[in-house]
C-alpha cells in the first residue's frame, strides 16, 4: 500500500485525535463522583435503616405508654369506685374489709405501674433524640448525594462538548484519508489500541521500542510513499525528518 508523506502524517492527526477521544472516555468512567456515589447510596440507605429501626422503636414505646395509660386509667376509676363504696352507708363490716384490702392492691398496682410508664418515657425521651440525629444524618446523605450527582453531571456535559469537538475534528481529518488507507489504520487501531505512531530518532512512539538495524535498513529501502510498519507492535509508522534513518 502507498500514500504520500504528506497524506500519512494525517495519521497521526487522526491517531492524535483518537488518543483524546480514549483519554476522555477513560475520564468518564473513571470519574471520581462514580465511586462517591456508590459511598453516598451505601450511607443514605443505613441511615434509612436507623431511622426505620428508630421509628419502630418510637412506635412500640408509644403503644406501651397508652397501654400503661389505660391501666393506670382502669386502676384509678376502680379505686374511685371503691372509695365512693367505702363512703356509701349500708356497708357491711366484711365488705368494707374488702374493698380496704382492693385499694391497697390497686395503689401498689398504680405504683408500679406510674414506676413502669416513667421508665419507658425516659427511654422515649432518649429515643427521640437518636431519632432526630438519624433523620439529620439521612438528610445531610442525602444532600451529598444531590451535590455529587450535580458535580458528576458537570464534569459528563464536560466530556461530552470535548468529545464532541473531537469527533467533529476526526470527521474533518478522516475525509481527507484515501479509503484503503483509512481502513489499515482502524484494523490496527482495533488490534492494537493505536493505528499509527511517529518514528522518532529510530524508535516507535506507540510501543516505546527502539527499531534494530535490520529493521532501520528496511525502513530507509522503503520508498517515501510506502506504509510500513513497526516490527515490535504492528502499528503504521510515519516516517518524517526526525525519524532518525
Amino acid at each position: 500500500m502507498r500514500a504520500e508523506p504528506a497524506v500519512q502524517r494525517r495519521l497521526l492527526d487522526l491517531a492524535g485525535v483518537d488518543t483524546e477521544l480514549t483519554r476522555l472516555n477513560h475520564r468518564r468512567t473513571s470519574l471520581p463522583e462514580h465511586a462517591q456515589l456508590t459511598a453516598a447510596e451505601a450511607a443514605v440507605r443505613a441511615a434509612k435503616d436507623a431511622v426505620v429501626e428508630a421509628e419502630t422503636n418510637a412506635g412500640d414505646l408509644d403503644r406501651d405508654i397508652r397501654r400503661i395509660e389505660r391501666d393506670v386509667e382502669g386502676v384509678r376509676t376502680r379505686t374511685a369506685r371503691d372509695n365512693q363504696l367505702l363512703a356509701g352507708t349500708g356497708i357491711g363490716a366484711k365488705q368494707a374489709t374488702e374493698l380496704q384490702h382492693e385499694l391497697e392492691t390497686l395503689a401498689r398496682r398504680q405504683s408500679v405501674l406510674e414506676d413502669e410508664q416513667l421508665e419507658i418515657m425516659e427511654q422515649r425521651e432518649a429515643l427521640e433524640g437518636h431519632l432526630g440525629h438519624a433523620r439529620a444524618t439521612l438528610e445531610a446523605a442525602e444532600k451529598e448525594i444531590a451535590a455529587i450527582l450535580e458535580r458528576r453531571d458537570e464534569a459528563l456535559l464536560d466530556i461530552g462538548t470535548a468529545e464532541a469537538g473531537r469527533r467533529r475534528a476526526r470527521e474533518e481529518v478522516v475525509a481527507t484519508l484515501p479509503e484503503e488507507l483509512l481502513a489499515a489504520y482502524e484494523r490496527r487501531r482495533a488490534q492494537q489500541g493505536t493505528g499509527a505512531a511517529l518514528l522518532l530518532a529510530r524508535r516507535c512512539q506507540a510501543c516505546r521500542l527502539d527499531l534494530d538495524r535490520t529493521a532501520i535498513s528496511a525502513l530507509k529501502a522503503a520508498p517515501p510513499d510506502e506504509i510500513v510498519h513497526c516490527e515490535e507492535c504492528g502499528v503504521i509508522l510515519v516516517r518524517t525528518p526526525e525519524s532518525g534513518l
